[in-house]
């Protein structure tokens, strides 16, 4: 269920503003300040769920970016190795 619909920021935008003065008609000061603090409180655990979300995210693929070049490091010195024992391996026969 999604409750954003598919339409242009500033569409979006216009329809807060339109919704915020049909609320603020039959409101008291008080009522309507309540009405806002507690809308500003469901955009603030949105907006840090979202942003906690990005973060996890975000931790995730640095820990797999991490993860690959820490493989594609260890695959490059694997090979190093076995050519420096391939290369000693034929110092030796040489030597034989």
């Amino acid at each position: 269920m999604s409750l954003i619909p598919n339409t242009t920021p500033k569409l979006f935008s216009l329809s807060a503003v339109i919704v915020g003065y049909l609320l603020i008609d039959d409101m008291t000061a008080n009522e309507q300040n309540a009405l806002g603090n507690w809308l500003m409180l469901v955009g603030q655990l949105v907006s840090t769920n979202a942003y906690y979300a990005a973060v996890v995210s975000e931790r995730n693929n640095n820990s797999n970016i991490s993860n690959q070049d820490t493989l594609k490091m260890l695959e490059k010195m694997l090979k190093a190795l076995e050519k420096e024992v391939n290369d000693i391996k034929k110092d030796i026969n040489k030597v034989s």
